[in-house]
């Protein structure tokens, strides 16, 4: 059972909900989604009591407030209900010691629930690529990613470099506490970190939910989530033998 973070949508609707992208990316790789929507915070262990995993959707902007900061120039619509869930949610998350995959706002959730930053808006900053596509498929790539070798990441995909679309304005600044940068782009942006202990804990800026089913470096990525929570799963079972 995989918990999925949801939107709100920001500040002008009344709903919850999570893209269907990524429930039949789990589906596909073989496992249930289960949303989680946005409510009382005290409630996060709860809900994740249910879950062998946690995947950190895409969505608007995490407050700079939660990392300590002023909203700057450039900042997107954010998500207060949001934020006021989901990063309790991922700090208890951590402390489970879930297996823990964060999408696009999800590695920026996982970074400030761990006590990191963001950059702002890339847009602002001098000699950065234009990370924000204005055009959706699933066989478009925009940009490559260089990998750490040795990394988790890397060894999950078997490659040091691979090409990726890039549907975002924000990025990790300093990576927070256990967390390490196991990607970059070429102009330098945090591309995507991972636990410094080894644990399944990853955030990729990219969004492999959107890439096609057969992308071989997608299918090994959710293979391996799935892995862990599987593990997670039978652990579980263990103890509540």
């Amino acid at each position: 059972m995989i918990g999925c973070s949801m939107s709100t949508g920001g500040t002008t609707t009344l709903t919850n909900f999570v893209p269907r992208t990524y429930t039949d990316w789990v589906a596909r790789a073989g496992g249930v989604a289960l949303g989680l929507p946005n409510g009382r915070p005290d409630l996060a262990e709860a809900a994740l009591a249910l879950c062998d995993g946690l995947l950190l959707s895409g969505g608007n902007d995490v407050h700079p407030l939660h990392y300590g900061a002023e909203p700057a120039v450039g900042l997107g619509e954010i998500d207060a209900p949001r934020d006021a869930y989901e990063l309790p949610l991922t700090r208890a998350a951590l402390a489970r010691g879930l297996p823990l995959l964060g999408i696009c706002r999800g590695v920026q959730t996982l970074n400030v629930a761990a006590g990191g930053t963001l950059e702002q808006d890339l847009r602002s900053l001098p000699n950065r690529l234009q990370h924000q596509m204005n055009v959706v498929g699933e066989r478009i790539v925009h940009h490559t990613v260089d990998l750490v070798p040795g990394s988790q990441l890397a060894r999950i995909l078997g490659a040091t470099q691979v090409a990726t679309n890039s549907y975002h304005h924000q990025a990790v600044a300093e990576p927070g506490a256990g967390l390490v940068v196991c990607a970059r782009a070429t102009d330098g942006t945090v591309e995507a970190v991972e636990a410094a202990d080894g644990r399944f804990v990853i955030g990729v800026q990219w969004h492999p939910e959107m890439m096609a089913a057969d992308h071989e470096p997608t299918a090994k990525l959710f293979a391996a989530f799935l892995a862990a929570c599987a593990r997670s799963a039978g652990e579980s079972d263990a103890t509540n033998r």
